[in-house]
């Protein structure tokens, strides 16, 4: 697996494009020297404002939660991006970053500033109720099962595979399932052998992760901005890798080559020839 940067990063609206993906695009670059102007000024008046403890922060969306609030929502609520919000519960994806202990007092009163009866949706993002249905079939659960033990029609159920918001109650419906029947075993809940096998073998098909593969990333199956490597051959990944790297950093074929640690003959060959001929 590469240790260079895997994908283009998650948004370009914060310092983490910079820092963390190494972006140059021009305006994360103007972005970063002027936070580095201001920081400066900042010192040098006396105005500049330390961070602060990130518990109450934390705790509070641990509260959202348990509401069944998403850190989706409370995101968007809080005007920033999920994993800005994310990283103050949970290390980032792939342990690359520790769970964020301290936090400016604007971004602080922002998320403290959320209460239960204003952020409770009516609707929210499909993403998560679509990938639990996903993994609830990648061990063997049909949609239809998960239906009927959600309390939901199993007509009804294969439409929300295809809409981009859910109503929030079902959503909570599919997420009760979800936690309840992953621990079950199908065959002794009315799935047959053959139902089952080929449930898994249609999930395996589209590279549908299963629920294990979600525990090891906490809260990105609700993540919309997550993009699971799950059955991704290492080669799909390396080329994902090598094209963000000559899209987003401008680098050439051989510098990438050098980054990943890789022989330029092996990186052409997983780009294609026809990529080969229109870059360096």
């Amino acid at each position: 697996m590469s240790t260079a940067v895997r994908r283009e990063a998650p948004h370009h609206n914060t310092l983490t494009c910079y820092v963390r993906y190494q972006c140059r695009l021009p305006e994360c670059t103007e972005r970063y020297t002027q936070q580095n102007q201001t920081r400066r000024h900042g010192q040098a008046t006396g105005s500049w404002t330390t961070l602060i403890d990130a518990e109450p922060v934390r705790q509070h969306l641990l509260q959202l939660q348990a509401a069944g609030i998403t850190l989706y929502r409370v995101a968007a609520l809080a005007g920033m991006n999920y994993t800005s919000v994310r990283i103050y519960l949970h290390h980032g994806y792939n342990n690359c970053e520790p769970r964020r202990r301290r936090i400016t007092p604007e971004v602080a009163a922002r998320i403290l500033a959320i209460n239960v009866e204003e952020a409770t949706p009516s609707k929210v993002d499909a993403t998560g109720l679509q990938r639990r249905l996903q993994a609830l079939a990648a061990i063997g659960w049909p949609k239809e099962h998960v239906a009927r033990h959600a309390g939901l029609a199993p007509r009804h159920i294969s439409t929300l595979s295809r809409r981009p918001t859910v109503l929030a109650s079902t959503a909570d419906l599919v997420n009760t399932a979800y936690e309840e029947l992953r621990h079950r075993s199908t065959r002794r809940n009315g799935v047959t052998k053959l139902v089952a096998n080929r449930t898994r073998n249609r999930a395996k098909a589209n590279r549908w992760p299963p629920p294990k593969y979600w525990d090891r990333f906490p809260g990105a199956i609700d993540d919309p901005h997550f993009t699971p490597e799950y059955l991704v051959p290492q080669t799909e990944i390396l080329a994902a890798d090598a094209r963000w790297l000559i899209d987003t950093a401008g680098m050439t074929r051989t510098q990438v080559a050098e980054r990943l640690g890789k022989d330029r003959t092996y990186i052409d060959r997983v780009l294609g020839p026809v990529e080969t001929k229109a870059a360096a």
